[in-house]
């Protein structure tokens, strides 16, 4: 425990001496130092001292950073010392100074021009004993370690101190060179008694000295690793200037021999073997310390590890192609027929076995259709069918070249681009290989990936495709691409010039039925732990969950229903429950929640100023409704139910029609002077759009005006012209889907869409009348009472 007041009287003066205060370190009595003075009140301060007795005090401020310090912001006990020389250098002044002894400030007098204090001596509590004198020898035994161990001292204040000093000054002298705080000095410097100080300068010579340690031996290892890299270097460059001299080759590098086995076992091209070969022996002869080294090293890996000729053995069976989409995707009947078509061409192609035909793919396939319609599916069940290698990339999000062409490999971090590495992966070189997303791809200030796509998927050149990192041409004419998009539009001209498009057009509703019992149910029951006896979903229940909880083209929301409802049953049986637990409409709530959409159905009267007409979206076909009122005004139309542009436009067409047609359809001449009309497409929060709806408005519009209700089992569909022609629309196969579930028993659609029947479900066709017609006077005669 440090002693910081002595329990005995202190000598004291009561002359003012000169006071400088020291930013940061200790003035320790019995050692000497050099010190720089810049302030003014200092360097007055050691002038004056110099001049008149050399007594000056130094004392540590307790913060370092004021710069004019007060009686307050210094420590109470410094150290007296002289001043043997001075020395002015530029604005600077410096002293060689000796400390004396311990004082404790008593009070300042003068602040100005320098400090001036009033102090105590204060006498040092010694105790000769054979622990002092222990305590003194084991410090010095100490210090000399810590010298040993590379601390710096001066040499003869170290001679000094190993010729015998006594307990006190050796204890200062020591405390002066540790590398401690500031603070832990002072500390020492106000500790009396010496037996005391002594301890606390063991305790942190101790710490230094293990620091010192621990450097030495981190040191020693760096400089033996840095050692047995150079004895390394230098006896790898005389071995091989040994082998050289003598035309021996046989003892090269196991690693060297290695890969040099590996190229000639790759079955690369001559031009490509031969390359390989170049750069190995710029490894050989090139310094192992070379930075280049562990770029061609890399290179050459990845150029051993490609499947040059590697192919799948797979063989193309239609058979075995058609129970195999049969068997994993109901429903799909024109895309599946259309890969049957493909696998055909394919086997023949196989067949003739000509240089330019042989397993080239010359048509690259791109599957458009909503999320969730089974794209990718379909493309690892045609890799099933093949016997081939399953590779899917997604493009979403893509904007730099390099992910497509790679970098060039004398970058850090160089690596193939996403193409290459999937084909090394695969290990063969005629995989299915799976763009995802392609209409996702972007563009930025690093290039333009759909751009670098081009030549992987022209038919033309990707036998010699190009990549930056491999700096050789790969062929992938044998790879089987195929792309998929949710939408063509914002795929490049030139990219879609290459694509073969087939569109998934979406499930009915009888088509997921058919799909969640073949396959969801088990799907989702396997995935969270349950067995089917454990479950039991009703088929009309089921139906329910497909119209009231999901509303979509695909089946993804479908299946997370789905698994929800399996979550719940296996966290019951998870509890104890035993038996099977049976879904029904009247427990469905429990399991799903309320109902999320309502069940569009035809209205309960015929109305007037109201028609039904058939929408296509993203999830389907559905039914919409097209209101019009009629009030006093100056001819004004408004059109409101968040429509797009062509829908407006539409609606605009409508008017149009309407008053060229004014006395054909017996309304009153100069409605449109007097009455503002509104029209009006409920569920306002869902935008819509498209030329479909003419019609539609066409009829509302002459209901309200003509005040005749219009037939409420009557949907249609088509584009109007203002001379009154109805133009086909598409996605017929959906809004008749649509037209059947709401209950409309008759439906108008434009006469050149006969065509698209063919594709429409029989159960359908036999409980719809349709009537095609051209023009609107023929709709306005089947639609209105």
């Amino acid at each position: 425990m440090a002693i910081l007041l002595p329990n005995r009287p202190t000598k004291s003066k009561n002359e003012a001496l000169p006071i400088v205060a020291i930013r940061d370190g200790v003035v320790f009595p019995h050692t000497e130092a050099v010190l720089t003075f810049g302030r003014p009140r200092s360097v007055n301060a050691v002038n004056h001292a110099y001049k008149t007795t050399r007594k000056i005090i130094f004392v540590t401020q307790k913060d370092s950073s004021i710069l004019n310090p007060t009686q307050k912001d210094l420590y109470t006990v410094g150290t007296l010392a002289t001043i043997e020389r001075t020395l002015k250098t530029n604005e600077d002044l410096n002293a060689l100074i000796r400390g004396q002894k311990r004082v404790r400030i008593k009070s300042i007098k003068v602040m100005d021009p320098f400090m001036k204090a009033v102090i105590i001596e204060i006498p040092e509590i010694e105790e000769k004993s054979e622990e002092t004198e222990a305590l003194s020898k084991h410090l010095t035994r100490e210090f000399k370690k810590a010298v040993s161990f590379g601390k710096s001292v001066e040499f003869l204040n170290f001679m000094k101190l190993m010729s015998g000093v006594d307990a006190g000054e050796l204890a200062d002298q020591i405390a002066n060179v540790l590398e401690i705080r500031t603070s832990d000095k002072q500390k020492i410097l106000e500790t009396v008694e010496i037996k005391l100080r002594l301890k606390e300068v063991i305790n942190f010579l101790a710490h230094e000295i293990k620091v010192l340690e621990i450097e030495r031996n981190i040191a020693s290892k760096t400089q033996k690793k840095f050692d047995k890299s150079m004895r390394e270097a230098v006896l790898r460059e005389r071995m091989r200037t040994i082998q050289k001299e003598l035309g021996d080759s046989s003892s090269e590098d196991p690693e060297i021999r290695e890969l040099k086995h590996k190229i000639v076992k790759a079955n690369m091209s001559k031009k490509i073997q031969k390359k390989a070969l170049k750069e190995l022996k710029r490894l050989t002869d090139m310094n192992p310390n070379n930075p280049e080294t562990g770029y061609i090293r890399a290179w050459l890996e990845t150029m051993v590890e490609m499947p040059w000729q590697k192919r799948s053995k797979g063989t193309v069976s239609l058979k075995i192609a058609q129970k195999v989409l049969d068997k994993d995707h109901y429903a799909l009947e024109e895309v599946k027929e259309r890969i049957t078509e493909y696998l055909a061409v394919m086997r023949l192609k196989q067949k003739q076995k000509t240089k330019d035909s042989d397993q080239k793919s010359s048509t690259i396939l791109c599957f458009v259709g909503a999320p969730g319609v089974g794209k990718t599916s379909i493309g690892r069940s045609i890799a099933k069918a093949l016997g081939r290698e399953f590779i899917k990339m997604s493009l979403g999000g893509i904007r730099d070249e390099a992910e497509i062409r790679g970098h060039r490999r004398t970058y850090v971090g160089a690596m193939p681009g996403r193409i290459i590495q999937g084909i090394k992966s695969a290990g063969t070189k005629n995989p299915v290989f799976m763009l995802d997303e392609i209409d996702k791809v972007g563009a930025d200030f690093r290039g333009d990936p759909s751009a670098a796509l081009l030549e992987a998927l022209d038919p033309e050149q990707n036998h010699e495709f190009s990549d930056h990192y491999l700096e050789v041409s790969f062929d992938l004419s044998e790879v089987m691409f195929i792309t998929t998009a949710n939408v063509l539009d914002t795929i490049p001209p030139a990219l879609k010039d290459r694509l073969e498009v087939i569109r998934f057009s979406g499930y009915t509703s009888d088509e997921k039925f058919q799909i969640a019992k073949r396959h969801l149910i088990t799907k989702t029951h396997k995935n969270n732990g349950l067995t089917k006896t454990q479950i039991n979903i009703s088929p009309t229940t089921l139906k329910y969950i497909i119209h009231r909880y999901t509303r979509e083209a695909g089946v993804r929301n479908l299946e997370r229903e789905l698994s929800k409802i399996m979550r719940k049953i296996a966290k019951k049986f998870a509890e104890g429950k035993k038996g099977k637990i049976s879904v029904i409409r009247k427990n469905l709530k429990d399991f799903l929640g309320p109902e999320k959409f309502s069940e569009t159905v035809i209205e309960k009267q015929d109305e007037i100023g109201m028609a039904t007409g058939l929408a296509w979206t993203q999830s389907g076909g559905d039914v919409l409704f097209v209101e019009v009122a009629l009030m006093p005004g100056k001819g004004k139309v408004i059109i409101t139910g968040q429509l797009g542009d062509v829908m407006k436009e539409s609606a605009k067409a409508a008017v149009s029609y309407v008053r060229s047609r004014w006395d054909k359809l017996k309304i009153n001449k100069d409605f449109y002077k007097k009455t503002d009309i509104h029209i009006h497409v409920p569920e306002g929060a869902v935008p819509k759009d498209g030329p479909s709806a003419g019609i539609t408005m066409t009829t509302s519009l002459v209901s309200a005006l003509a005040n005749r209700p219009t037939n409420r089992e009557i949907g249609m569909t088509g584009e109007i012209t203002l001379r009154g022609r109805i133009l086909e629309i598409g996605g017929v196969k959906e809004k008749l889907i649509a037209a059947h579930r709401a209950g409309l028993k008759e439906i108008i659609l434009p006469k050149n869409n006969k065509k698209n029947l063919v594709k429409v479900p029989n159960n359908v066709l036999e409980d719809i009348d349709i009537h095609f017609v051209d023009h609107m006077d023929q709709v306005l005669k089947i639609a209105l009472n």
